[in-house]
């Protein structure tokens, strides 16, 4: 199997717990090392890799992919320099600051015959693919509406400095938002307009806390929502159809996992706890039932699974440019009508 050389631009928490375990894993990878600016840790987990003092010596080097996992303000500027020295990029949410960057990469690469994909590892959470599940199978009838939670408990700032400086990379809607408005446009398509509602309620606050965004859909509404004083959760996946409901509360345990030091495996990697399965009441052949749904197991390990044939196979990259476009054009129409308070036409 043809080996990838890999190489992060930052070996903070997202290089530690996403992406660095994966590549070392994956067969197809070969993890070269990491732009480090202070902290110099690669090389204590990884004793055999490089850790790079510059964007340029990382670019310099013998390497095909490029990992751009630095703050949102930085992907546009770092992208574009790792596909004009020919690269490959895989670049974290959100994708860029607004949809007019991302179409200008999505430009380059294909000018210069690049894969760029967009890292949505979320697509393949537990809960997320068990909620894909229920809706292509046809168990719940026509879609109606749905909505879509990624709520917390913490009024506190978070202490990365470079969350809560107002910059044009800040901001929930551009940190959690990303997550479940690419899960909607995977699932039901892209909607026809945007309704949105962006606020700012911790105390001290700079940057976006709160959304509520409406997708409109000629024969459904799909409604996002995250916000920071949910103390008490109610299910992160509602879906209505004309049969029946399912709702599911968020479950996956990938990242948590992670978060202790715990490596990835093939086997029994992303399996949520029981008690955490969905609750599915709708009609079946004539008959009402009301069950638990068994959870399918999470893989974030399949989308480096599709970056690699992406590479090596010239197949279609896992989450396309194309997709983080419009990713980024329903934030961009969700920020236009806070301020404007009115629905945007898409």
């Amino acid at each position: 199997m043809k080996k990838i050389k890999t190489a992060l631009l930052s070996y903070g928490m997202s290089g530690q717990v996403f992406h660095a375990p994966f590549l070392e894993l994956h067969d197809g990878f070969e993890l070269t090392g990491s732009w480090e600016r202070s902290k110099k840790l690669i090389q204590t987990d990884y004793p055999n890799v490089k850790s790079y003092a510059s964007l340029e010596e990382l670019l310099a080097d013998d390497i095909e992919l490029v990992v751009v996992n630095t703050p949102v303000e930085t992907h546009y500027e770092y992208a574009k320099k790792a596909l004009l020295a020919g690269k490959h990029a895989l670049v974290e949410k959100a994708f860029t600051t607004t949809a007019a960057e991302a179409e200008e990469l999505n430009a380059i690469a294909k000018e210069k015959g690049l894969k760029l994909t967009v890292y949505q590892n979320r697509r393949w959470d537990s809960d997320f693919m068990t909620v894909k599940q229920v809706v292509d199978q046809n168990l719940l009838g026509d879609i109606v509406e749905a909505e879509f939670h990624f709520d917390r408990y913490n009024p506190l700032l978070s202490p990365k400095i470079h969350k809560e400086t107002a910059n044009a990379g800040a901001g929930v809607l551009k940190d959690l938002g990303p997550h479940i408005i690419d899960q909607a446009l995977y699932l039901f398509g892209y909607p026809e307009a945007v309704h949105g509602d962006v606020r700012i309620t911790r105390e001290n606050s700079l940057v976006d806390d709160w959304f509520d965004i409406s997708l409109y859909y000629p024969d459904k509404r799909v409604r996002l929502k995250a916000g920071f004083f949910v103390r008490e959760a109610i299910p992160a996946y509602i879906v209505h159809g004309k049969k029946g409901t399912f709702l599911k509360q968020r479950g996956d345990i990938q990242e948590d996992v992670l978060k202790t030091g715990a490596k990835p495996n093939r086997t029994d990697w992303g399996t949520e706890a029981a008690e955490k399965e969905g609750l599915l009441h709708t009609e079946i052949n004539g008959e009402v039932v009301r069950k638990n749904i068994p959870t399918l197991q999470g893989n974030y390990y399949a989308l480096f699974d599709g970056v690699y044939e992406a590479i090596a196979e010239n197949k279609t990259e896992p989450v396309t440019a194309e997709d983080g476009i419009k990713t980024m054009k329903v934030i961009d129409a969700a920020y236009a009508s806070s301020e404007q308070k009115k629905i945007i036409q898409l």
